[in-house]
């Protein structure tokens, strides 16, 4: 388990092997770790699927819309959804997509963030500047890299639980 430093701004994920430990970055993208901690707190990622996941690539989730696998899950709908929230903005910065980070996924427009979001299994500088670093796994990447490949996978993995550290 790593050393957790800010509570507040640590997001602990249990996934099937275990648990992965989240540092957020609101230094670099404010708006970004403020709704990812709104909608954990708000219990909307528990059970949500990792939809689209690219072998060499990301694991992406967090469409609480339609991702939810307890709730009326669709497959086929998972990944075009979004929370009531109104979208986050962009928030670039100079921090690679490198292995183990958080992006915000959005469609073309790059203001249109909402809860999606994938972790990089590798360095992925092609995204550099073209998406929102917003957090970085600093424990548990081993159970991202466990989880099971598809776009969409034909049994996906999930979320089990998401919650802030400060909450625990």
């Amino acid at each position: 388990m790593a050393e957790i430093k800010d509570p507040e701004n640590t997001i602990l994920m249990e996934l099937k092997g275990g648990t992965v430990t989240i540092e957020l970055l609101p230094d670099v993208a404010p708006q970004h770790s403020a709704r990812m901690k709104e909608l954990v707190r708000a219990g909307e990622y528990d059970n949500v699927a990792f939809h689209r996941v690219i072998d060499g690539f990301m694991a992406q989730t967090g469409d609480v819309q339609h991702g939810d696998m307890e709730d009326g899950f669709n497959i086929r709908m998972a990944g075009t959804g979004g929370s009531d929230k109104p979208d986050v903005p962009a928030e670039f910065s100079k921090l690679p997509h490198d292995r183990g980070t958080i992006g915000a996924a959005r469609s073309a427009n790059p203001n249109s963030a909402n809860s999606q979001f994938f972790i990089n299994f590798s360095d992925n500088a092609f995204l550099n500047g073209q998406y929102t670093v917003y957090g970085r796994v600093i424990s548990g990447m081993e159970h991202v890299d466990a989880i099971t490949r598809g776009e969409p996978p034909a049994e996906p993995d999930r979320m089990i639980s998401v919650k802030v550290a400060a909450d625990v």
